[in-house]
Order: C-alpha cells, then sequence, then structure tokens
C-alpha cells in the first residue's frame, strides 16, 4: 500500500466513525483525495477551516505509518481547486491594479499553503513581485508589489 491508499483508507474510516457517508477517491496526479459527499458544508466548515483541520489530521497519521510519506491535499466535491482558482484570479487582479496605480496591493489573510500557491504563481512574473512577513503568525497577508515601484522597503509587516 502506498501513501494515498493509506491516506484513503484512513479517511474514510474516520468518516466512517463519524457517521458521514462518503466515497473517497484518489488523484495520483494531483497527489489529492477526494471526497464526495451528500453534505459538503459541515466537512468543509467555515472559509474551508475544517478541510483543513481534516487534511492536516490525515497527513499526521500518514506520516505516522509511512515515515518518509509526502504530504498530500484533501478536497471535498472541488471545493479547494475552486478556492485555488478564485485566490489566483483574486491575486491577478490585485496585480493588475498594483501595476497600473504603480502601488502595493494586499491580498487577503492566507495561510502558508495558500501563499505558497500565490507566491509560486507570480515567481517569474515580468512586472509584479510578491513578499510576506516573515512572522509565526498562522495567516499572513501577501503584498503584491510593482516591480517598477520607486520604494518597496516602505511595506509593513501586517
Amino acid at each position: 500500500m502506498d501513501h494515498l491508499e493509506v491516506a484513503q483508507e484512513v479517511l474514510d474510516s474516520i468518516l466512517g466513525y463519524l457517521g458521514f457517508p462518503v466515497s473517497v477517491e484518489i488523484d495520483r496526479n494531483a497527489e489529492t483525495l477526494n471526497i464526495a459527499s451528500n453534505d459538503p458544508k459541515l466537512l468543509i466548515g467555515h472559509r474551508g477551516e475544517r478541510l483543513e483541520e481534516i487534511q492536516y489530521l490525515v497527513n499526521r497519521i500518514v506520516q505516522d505509518r509511512i515515515p518518509n510519506a509526502p504530504r498530500f491535499k484533501v478536497d471535498i466535491d472541488s471545493y479547494r481547486a475552486e478556492q485555488e482558482y478564485r485566490m489566483i484570479e483574486e491575486a491577478d487582479t490585485a496585480a493588475v491594479r498594483a501595476v497600473a496605480t504603480g502601488k502595493s496591493i494586499k491580498l487577503e489573510p492566507m495561510n502558508s499553503y495558500q501563499r505558497r500557491l500565490i507566491h509560486s504563481h507570480f515567481k517569474d512574473h515580468p512586472e509584479v513581485k510578491t513578499w510576506s512577513p516573515s512572522d509565526s503568525a498562522r495567516l499572513k497577508r501577501i503584498s503584491v508589489i510593482p516591480k517598477n515601484e520607486g520604494n518597496s522597503s516602505s511595506e509593513s509587516a501586517s
């Protein structure tokens, strides 16, 4: 059994014991477990917090069983995929505004996975760069900064 099969079994068991009738499928290309549910809102939670907690828990259990297992994502009825698409769209809109105004634009607070996604999206962008504070806060705001901005050192760490 590989790490995704173990994760599928763990996730199916946990949700089954909790009384959620679900089906869990593996997407090996995306390293994702996809949950199909009749009531996804309960599993997703407010702004995806419960989904993040489920993903964290299952990753930890799999890491305990297979210490070198790579991390994977858990998605419910394509919620995470749609959220990531919307986040990138919003970041692209902010980048257009930043270039047009010549001023930095701060995005909504994000967790580390979301920040990595946005930083990676803009990694080779010709007109903007991204920055986020290096403090220990769980949620941080990324700044989208035009590369031609005169003084980017005025960014605050909030």
